[in-house]
C-alpha cells in the first residue's frame, strides 16, 4: 500500500489555503501490519518536491523526518525546492544520523553546498546524491531505477522520465514491490499434516519439529508472492504525452493542472509571448482519458483560483478546473488540497479522512 499526503498544492506562490508544492508518499507493507516498521510515525516515506515551508506543513502530520527514506526534486524552480535547506537543517537538529537519498538535478546539490558554506550548516548524516542528469536516457525513455531497499521483503523502485518545462523537469515513476511468504497448503494436506500452529510457524519462516519426529523445513512448504503498486508523479510539464510509456499499468497519475485552457490562451495572446509551459486542465484530462487511466489526482493550481468550488461564482475557483476536466475524462478524479490524504492498494485509490 502507498499513502499520499499533499503538503502543498499551489503553483508558484503560496496562498492562504495552499502552500507550494510538496507530496509525501508513505510506503506500507500490508504483510507487516504489526511490525515496528508500520507503527505510528515509523513508516518509511518519500518526499516529492520541497517547496518553501514544507517543514512547517510536516508539523501538522504524523510523518517523522527520521524515517524519511528519500527526497526527489522534479526541477530547480523555487516553489519546488526552496524548502529543502531548512528541512535538511531541521532533520539534523532532530537527531537524524541515517543516510538520506536525494534524487535531484545537479544544481540542487550546488544549492545545498552553497547553503552549507554560507550559513555554517552541519549535517550529521550522509546525503546519497543521485544526479538526475546521470540517470535519464538520451532518447527520453525511462531511466534505470533507483532502488530503495526498505526491508528484506519491501523495496521501492524510482524511475525518472524527462518532461517539458522552461527548465529541465522530470517525473518519477514509483513502483512498490512487497514480497510475502505463502503457504503451500496443498502439499501439507497431501502429506497428512493437519492445520495446526505448525502451519503458522512455517509461513513465518520457521522450521517445525512434529510430534511424530518429522522435521518440516519452511522453504520446502512456502513460496514467495510479490505485490506491486505503480504511481506516476509528474513535475511541471506542458506535454503529458511524454508520460505515455510511464503510465502504462499505473494505479494513479498525479500531475499538475495549473490553469484552464482559456487562461492559457489569454496568456499566450499577450504581446510579450511568454509561455509558462504548464499543463491545462483540458490537456491533462484528454491525455488521462486517452491512456484509460483509472485515477487522476491534480495539483499545482495557479494562485488565481480560489480554493472553494462554486460554478456560480464569477471569481476563478476550483470549479473551473473540475468542470473542464470533467468534459474530457471519465475516470476517478480528485483536485488535491493541502493535507488531503489518499491510499493506493490493489483495490484502487481512495481518499482518507484528513
Amino acid at each position: 500500500m502507498l499513502q499520499f499526503t499533499f503538503l502543498g498544492t499551489s503553483a508558484g506562490i503560496p496562498t492562504k489555503k495552499r502552500n507550494v508544492t510538496a507530496l509525501a508518499i508513505e510506503c506500507l507493507n500490508p504483510y507487516a501490519a504489526n511490525s515496528a516498521q508500520q507503527s505510528g510515525s515509523k513508516k518509511p516515506w518519500v518526499l516529492i518536491d520541497c517547496g518553501e515551508a514544507t517543514q512547517h506543513q510536516l508539523l501538522h502530520t504524523k510523518l517523522s523526518v527520521r524515517h524519511l527514506a528519500a527526497i526527489c526534486i522534479t526541477h530547480v524552480h523555487g516553489d519546488h525546492c526552496y524548502g529543502l535547506p531548512g528541512l535538511l537543517a531541521s532533520m539534523a537538529m532532530s537527531g537524524r544520523t541515517a543516510p538520506l537519498t536525494l534524487i535531484a538535478p545537479k544544481a540542487i546539490l550546488t544549492l545545498i553546498q552553497a547553503v552549507q558554506s554560507t550559513t555554517d550548516l552541519y549535517l550529521p548524516y550522509d546525503i546519497d546524491f543521485v544526479a538526475i542528469e546521470d540517470k535519464v536516457c538520451a532518447d527520453q525513455s525511462i531511466a534505470n531505477p533507483v532502488i530503495l531497499q526498505l526491508s528484506a521483503a519491501h523495496k521501492l523502485e524510482i524511475k525518472i522520465v524527462k518532461l517539458s518545462h522552461r527548465v529541465a523537469s522530470y517525473g518519477f515513476v514509483i513502483t512498490q514491490v512487497v514480497q510475502s511468504l505463502k503457504l503451500n497448503t496443498h502439499k501439507l494436506k497431501k502429506q497428512g499434516i493437519a492445520a495446526t500452529a505448525a502451519w503458522g510457524q512455517l509461513q513465518a519462516g520457521q522450521d517445525v519439529m512434529l510430534e511424530d519426529g518429522r522435521k518440516l523445513v519452511s522453504v520446502e512448504y512456502t513460496y514467495r508472492e510479490s505485490q506491486q503498486l505503480k504511481v506516476v508523479v509528474g513535475g511541471d510539464n506542458d506535454t503529458p504525452e511524454l508520460l505515455q510509456q510511464a503510465v502504462q499499468g499505473a494505479n494513479v497519475l498525479i500531475h499538475e493542472a495549473t490553469y484552464t485552457q482559456s487562461v492559457r490562451d489569454k496568456i499566450m495572446s499577450r504581446p510579450d509571448g511568454f509561455d509558462p509551459m504548464h499543463t491545462t486542465a483540458k490537456c491533462i484530462a484528454q491525455f488521462a482519458q486517452a491512456m484509460q487511466l483509472p485515477a487522476l489526482i491534480l495539483t499545482h493550481f495557479s494562485a488565481r483560483y480560489h480554493s472553494y468550488d462554486d460554478p456560480e461564482s464569477k471569481a476563478p475557483n476550483m470549479a473551473d478546473i473540475r468542470l473542464e476536466v470533467g468534459q474530457y475524462y471519465q475516470g476517478k478524479l480528485w483536485l488535491a488540497r493541502d493535507f488531503m490524504r489518499f491510499l493506493v492498494d490493489s483495490d484502487g485509490v481512495r481518499q482518507l479522512p484528513t
